[in-house]
């Protein structure tokens, strides 16, 4: 398959990609509403099936089995517009180790853009060829272009595979993909909040915990401005900011801000948002993303104070999409 330049990518990619970032990460939670997603959007059960088992050889068993327990918990509520896919079929190349070997060697080598020997250790070099790229690329339920897609997304949620995700990023324009789309593939993922890679430190875990529900960090990043990172449905208490306007920039991911008695305002990167003082609210990510706002307070006046009030229930958190 020729490069296809000028591609964008489609809501079924994007389906396919979400759900093997987040079966890498073994974000379960997170998954099952991916499923649900990626199937609404057109990909189907035997190619969610053919992915959560091609992702085994990148990321274990455990987590390919715990995937597909997922996407088969999910079709307990099988939706008529569900799409079963084309059937399985049984490679033919599983009874012959040669012919499994030679042709995974000529998928290596297009994927690699050469030949491709790790003599350093043969056992991988052997397992390689013959079973990832022979026995598991024959079948047919993905193209070798989605099958990178998936790759792609899958190594973008995990950490110190950087020379892995290099390789499989030209890889995936070598099977198929045009660089555009696999250059938004990794921006989407991030933007969605599926990674959080940001020119925003992390910082370290928040010391102001107890007034969280969830996992967030803080970093100083000078000039009295602080980047804070929450985890996927972290969010802080209803508080107040006595005496002074808080000021919220959304850097990274998705997330939310509330005030008392309105409705949650959606919370991208460049949002900005301006809290008046003695105004009752709270913020934090979004169910299925990482959210980085910067903060700082403005106008303060002598006696300026934060009031911590009760925590933002699963009922109402809940009800935000």
């Amino acid at each position: 398959m020729a490069t296809i330049q000028g591609q964008t990518m489609t809501e079924r990619q994007k389906g396919l990609a979400a759900c093997a970032c987040l079966m890498a990460q073994g974000e379960l939670e997170r998954l099952e509403p991916a499923v649900k997603m990626a199937l609404d959007n057109g990909v189907t059960i035997n190619e969610l099936k053919e992915a959560f088992s091609q992702l085994y050889a990148y990321t274990g068993f455990p987590r390919s089995l715990n995937a597909l327990g997922v996407l088969n918990k999910v079709l307990d509520n099988k939706q008529p517009s569900w799409q079963e896919g084309k059937p399985w079929k049984r490679p033919e190349i599983w009874d012959d180790a040669a012919k499994a070997l030679k042709q995974g060697t000529e998928v290596q080598t297009k994927l690699s853009g050469r030949s491709f020997d790790y003599n350093f250790c043969p056992q991988d070099d052997y397992y390689l060829k013959s079973h990832l790229f022979g026995d598991i690329f024959a079948s047919d339920q993905l193209s070798t272009a989605d099958r990178e897609i998936v790759t792609v997304a899958a190594l973008s949620g995990l950490e110190g595979v950087v020379s892995q995700l290099a390789a499989h990023k030209q890889g995936a324009v070598n099977m198929g993909n045009s660089q555009e789309l696999v250059d938004e593939l990794c921006a989407w993922l991030d933007s969605e909040g599926y990674t959080l890679r940001s020119k925003w430190p992390k910082g370290a875990p928040n010391p102001y915990g107890k007034y969280f529900i969830g996992q967030s960090y803080l970093a100083d990043v000078g000039g009295g401005v602080i980047n804070v990172t929450f985890e996927p449905r972290c969010r802080n208490n209803w508080h107040i900011h006595h005496k002074a306007v808080q000021v919220l920039i959304c850097v990274s991911g998705r997330g939310w801000y509330q005030e008392w008695g309105k409705d949650a305002v959606e919370m991208t990167p460049g949002i900005v948002i301006a809290i008046p003082a003695e105004v009752k609210h709270w913020h934090g990510a979004a169910k299925d993303s990482w959210f980085q706002h910067l903060t700082y307070h403005r106008d303060a006046q002598e006696g300026a104070s934060n009031e911590w009030l009760e925590p933002v229930t699963d009922e109402v958190y809940n009800k935000l999409k």
